[in-house]
């Protein structure tokens, strides 16, 4: 059992003290920056030893990463509420990949991974490891299985395929700070043009005026 400095103690439940210490990596990163915080500033702050952190988290990559997941998984569950007042498989690709980098955009941490002077930790953590790609399944994965089932999925694009395309338009849409707002036409005109037109079937296109 890991004892925090004043004396107190993590949770003995070892997924409720990873919680404990993400929640001291955010503040921190928060205050500091992503670049300047260190392992030592968040055993600081989450008032423990800093073999403790390294206990449940193996370096400040996998601390970062496991961050990340949750707030991701926090976004798809407001997410796919959102999507399911959408009719159609188009509408839920234009308009879900729209709000989720509006809402990824103002999630502070997301915000401070994926802000250029960061470009190449998000490139590192989210890239290439594949965990953009994982992620934007894990999230599309319901609402793909039922858009086939109503025949407006492509056939000759898999999911793993079609989640690679969203992932990779999602982290540059994030990332650019000129991304206006969910009104914006031209934004959602890019999107059904260029996007739709891999992922959906010619009748699910057409039906989206493409």
């Amino acid at each position: 059992m890991a004892r925090r400095r004043t004396g107190s103690v993590l949770s003995e439940d070892p997924d409720e003290a990873r919680r404990q210490i993400l929640t001291a990596a955010e503040a921190v990163f928060e205050r500091y920056g992503v670049a300047k915080t260190t392992m030592d500033d968040i055993a600081k702050e989450a008032n423990v030893s800093r073999p403790t952190v390294y206990r449940y988290f193996g370096d400040r990559d996998s601390l970062i990463t496991a961050l990340i997941e949750v707030r991701a998984r926090a976004m798809f569950t407001r997410a796919r509420t959102f999507l399911r007042k959408r009719e159609t498989f188009a509408e839920q690709v234009v308009d879900g990949l729209i709000y989720l980098v509006n809402i990824g955009r103002k999630d502070p941490v997301v915000r401070l991974i994926v802000s250029p002077e960061h470009m190449d930790l998000a490139t590192a953590l989210v890239g290439s490891s594949g965990l953009a790609a994982r992620l934007t399944e894990e999230m599309w994965a319901p609402v793909l299985q039922e858009a086939r089932a109503r025949g407006e999925v492509r056939e000759d694009r898999t999911d793993t395929e079609i989640c690679q395309w969203i992932a990779l338009v999602e982290l540059i849409l994030v990332g650019r700070m000129d991304f206006g707002s969910d009104s914006d036409p031209d934004h959602r005109r890019m999107l059904t043009k260029f996007l739709l037109p891999g992922i959906v079937t010619p009748d699910a296109a057409a039906r989206a005026g493409i």
